[in-house]
């Protein structure tokens, strides 16, 4: 990350999950003690960033970091990627749907309509896993309520 420029420790952070669109957001109890492993190395260096202390690559960890192909977080996105985006896209949004549905019937439902919801939700859990488990693509799940 820092050969894109000088940064702190949080602004590291927020640059990893932005550029993992939040699939990696590391801790600072994971960043603090990488950083000074690598000032140890001597790859960076700390300084005074108008009263923040702030990292920047030296001469050896550009080096170093041009050596880094593909980096960490291409890779983290490549086997992250959905393998039917279309689908996968598809999925999520009915999953936001149901969330909401879910979200008023335990707002507004009656005990009996919400006991209901769990052994419906019960039985889509056991169905979708069903899905998984079955050999075709087309499993004769024809009714999807």
């Amino acid at each position: 990350m820092l050969t894109e420029g000088s940064a702190n420790g949080y602004q590291l952070i927020q640059a990893l999950n932005q550029k993992t669109n939040g699939l990696w957001k590391p801790s600072p109890g994971a960043v603090y003690p990488a950083l000074s492993q690598l000032e140890d190395e001597l790859l960076i260096e700390a300084f005074d960033n108008v009263g923040q202390r702030a990292f920047r690559l030296t001469h050896a960890g550009q080096d170093a970091a041009a050596e880094i192909n593909p980096k960490p977080w291409e890779v983290l996105n490549a086997d992250s990627a959905p393998e039917h985006p279309e689908a996968t896209s598809g999925l999520w949004k009915e999953f936001r749907s149901l969330a909401m549905a879910s979200q008023e019937l335990t707002r507004s439902g009656s005990r009996s309509q919400q006991e209901q919801a769990a052994k419906v939700l019960a039985e889509t859990r056991r169905r979708l896993y069903a899905l998984l488990a079955s050999d075709d693509d087309d499993p004769g799940i024809s009714d999807p309520r």
